[in-house]
C-alpha cells in the first residue's frame, strides 16, 4: 500500500477505503428516481387495457375489442392514438435528455434529479385530472421530459459515488426501483380495476408519489465528488470523499479525480470529443447497448402486458394477475444480478441473459404460432395459457438479470469525465427512442407479424449476445477513471486507444500490498 491505493492481483488499482453506510444510503436514495420510469412502464399499459379508459378516450379501440371475438385476435388493440398516448412520453424524454446534458454538468447530477422529479409531479397531476386526450398526452410529454432528466443524472450519479468494488451492485439500485416501480404499478392496475372511472384516474395520478420520492431525495443528497471538482469545490469534494471512503487517506483517489479534470477541461466541445477516434469504443457501446436493450422485446411486454395477455385470451382479471405475477419475477430476479454483478462480471450475465431470452421468445412464438395461426382466431386452454405466462417470466427474469440492470450500469461507466455527460445523454436518447418506435409500432407490428414477431425479437437477441461475447471487455472492480486500460487491453479496440490516453497513474510507481 502507497498513498491510498493498493493494486489487486490481477494489476488493477484499488484505492484505500471502505463500503461505509454514508454512500450506501446515498445511493439507495439517489436510485429511488428508477420508480418514477418504471411506474410508468408498469401503469400505461394496464390502464389501456381497462374498458372504462378505452371506452371515455379511445372509443374506437373499445368498439373494436368488443366485436373481436372469434376474428383476429391479434388486430384488436391496433390503434395510432393509442399507441401514442404511450410512446409520446419516450419521445419526450429523448429530446429532454440532451438538455438534461448541459444541466448535468453545468449545475451538477442532483440538479438534474430535482428537475426531473418536478416536471414528472407535474404530468402526473395533469394525467390524474384528464378530460381529454390532448390533456392526457400533455401529461405524458412533461412525464418524458421528467424521466429524460432523471434517466440522464442518476446511473451517472451511482456510478461516481460508488467505490468500484461494489459499483455494479449500488448501479443497479435504479434498476432495482425501476422493478419495483413496475411492480407497484400492477398492482395499483388489479385493484384500481374495479374502482370505475376513479380507478385510472388514481393509477394515473398516484405516479406524483415516486415523483415526490426523487424531488425530496435530491434536495437532500450531496452532488458526487466528480462534479463539485468539475464545478471547481475541489476542498468539498475531497471532504465528501473522506465521508464516502471512510477514510482520511484519499488522496491517490483525489489527484485522479482531478487529473481527470484537467483533461476534461482541454476539451471545449465534449459531443466533439466524443466522436475522436480515442472515444470510439465508449460511443459505440452508448448506442449499440441502449439499442438491443430495447429490441429485445422487453417492452413489448412491460408496456402492454396487460393488453397482450388479454390479446391471446386472457380476460381481464386474468390479464392483469398475469402482469402482476411478471413483475414480482422482475423484481426478484434483478435481486438476483445485484447480487452476481460484481461477483461474476457483467459478460457473463448479458450472455447468460441473452442465450434464456432467445430459447424463451422461440418457445412463445411456436405456441402462438400453433394456438392462433396466421389467422389469429384461434383460442388458449389453461394449460397453454399457463406455460405461456411460464415462457414470458423465465423470459423477464433473464433480461431483469441482464440487459435490464447492464443497459444502465455499463455506459455510465465506461466514459471519461470530460465526456460522460454527453455520452449518458446518447444512452438514453438512443434508449427513448427505439422505446418509443417500439411503443408506437408493436401494436401495429403485432397484428402484422402476428406470433411471427416473437422470432423477430429472438433474432435480435443472438445478434446483441454475439456483439457482447466478441466486442465488450469485462469492467467489473475497475475504477471508472481508469477505463481506458479496458480498452487497450482489448483485442479489437485497442488499436482506437493511444497509450497517452491510459492516464498518469498507469506509470505510478505503487507497491502491492
Amino acid at each position: 500500500m502507497a498513498g491510498g491505493v493498493v493494486v489487486n492481483g490481477g494489476g488493477r488499482r484499488r484505492y484505500e477505503g471502505r463500503v461505509t453506510g454514508f454512500v450506501i444510503v446515498t445511493c439507495l436514495v439517489a436510485a429511488t428516481g428508477g420508480l418514477i420510469f418504471g411506474y410508468d412502464i408498469g401503469i400505461s399499459g394496464g390502464v389501456t387495457s381497462m374498458d372504462i379508459f378505452l371506452e371515455r378516450f379511445f372509443p374506437a379501440v373499445y368498439e373494436a375489442q368488443k366485436k373481436a371475438t372469434g376474428e383476429n385476435q391479434y388486430c384488436k388493440f391496433n390503434n395510432e392514438m393509442l399507441t401514442l398516448f404511450t410512446s409520446s412520453l419516450y419521445l419526450a424524454a429523448l429530446i429532454a435528455s440532451f438538455f438534461a446534458s448541459k444541466v448535468t454538468k453545468a449545475f451538477g447530477r442532483k440538479m438534474s434529479m430535482l428537475l426531473g422529479g418536478i416536471v414528472f409531479l407535474g404530468g402526473a397531476l395533469l394525467n390524474g385530472f384528464a378530460e381529454n386526450v390532448e390533456m392526457l398526452i400533455c401529461g405524458r410529454i412533461l412525464l418524458g421530459i421528467g424521466i429524460g432528466f432523471t434517466n440522464q443524472s442518476i446511473p451517472i450519479y451511482l456510478s461516481e459515488m460508488a467505490p468500484a468494488q461494489i459499483r455494479g451492485a449500488l448501479n443497479i439500485g435504479f434498476q432495482m426501483a425501476i422493478t419495483i416501480g413496475i411492480l407497484a404499478a400492477n398492482l395499483i392496475n388489479y385493484f384500481a380495476l374495479s374502482m370505475g372511472e376513479k380507478g385510472w384516474r388514481i393509477a394515473l395520478g398516484l405516479a406524483g408519489v415516486p415523483a415526490l420520492i426523487i424531488t425530496i431525495g435530491a434536495l437532500i443528497l450531496p452532488d458526487t465528488p466528480n462534479s463539485l471538482i468539475d464545478r471547481g469545490h475541489q476542498e468539498q469534494a475531497r471532504d465528501l470523499l473522506k465521508k464516502i471512503r471512510g477514510t482520511d487517506n484519499v488522496n491517490d483517489e483525489f489527484d485522479d479525480l482531478v487529473d481527470a479534470y484537467q483533461k476534461s477541461k482541454q476539451v471545449e466541445n465534449p459531443w466533439k470529443n466524443i466522436m475522436k477516434r480515442h472515444n470510439r469504443p465508449q460511443l459505440t457501446f452508448a448506442v449499440i447497448i441502449p439499442f438491443f436493450q430495447q429490441i429485445t422485446g422487453i417492452n413489448v411486454i412491460m408496456f402492454y402486458a396487460p393488453v397482450l395477455f388479454k390479446t391471446i385470451g386472457f380476460g381481464n382479471d386474468a390479464s392483469l394477475m398475469s402482469a402482476l405475477i411478471t413483475g414480482i419475477v422482475n423484481v426478484v430476479a434483478t435481486a438476483v444480478s445485484i447480487v452476481c454483478v460484481d461477483r461474476f462480471g457483467r459478460r457473463a450475465l448479458f450472455i447468460e441473459g441473452g442465450l434464456q431470452m432467445i430459447v424463451t421468445q422461440v418457445i412463445i412464438g411456436v405456441v402462438l404460432g400453433i394456438k392462433f395461426g396466421v389467422t389469429g382466431t384461434g383460442t388458449l386452454n389453461k394449460d397453454d395459457a399457463n406455460l405461456v405466462v411460464a415462457l414470458i417470466c423465465m423470459y423477464v427474469a433473464a433480461f431483469a438479470w441482464s440487459w435490464g440492470p447492464l443497459g444502465w450500469l455499463v455506459p455510465s461507466e465506461i466514459f471519461p469525465m470530460e465526456t460522460r455527460s454527453a455520452g449518458q445523454s446518447i444512452n438514453v436518447s438512443v434508449n427513448m427512442l427505439f422505446t418509443f418506435i417500439i411503443a408506437q409500432c408493436f401494436l401495429r407490428m403485432l397484428c402484422v407479424m402476428k406470433f411471427g414477431l416473437f422470432f423477430f425479437f429472438a433474432g435480435f437477441v443472438v445478434i446483441m449476445t454475439l456483439t457482447v461475447f466478441f466486442f465488450l471487455p469485462e469492467t467489473r472492480n475497475v475504477p471508472i477513471e481508469e477505463m481506458y486500460g479496458v480498452w487497450k487491453a482489448h483485442w479489437f479496440w485497442n488499436k482506437f486507444i493511444p497509450d497517452q490516453m491510459l492516464g498518469h497513474h498507469a506509470n505510478k510507481n505503487v507497491e502491492k500490498c
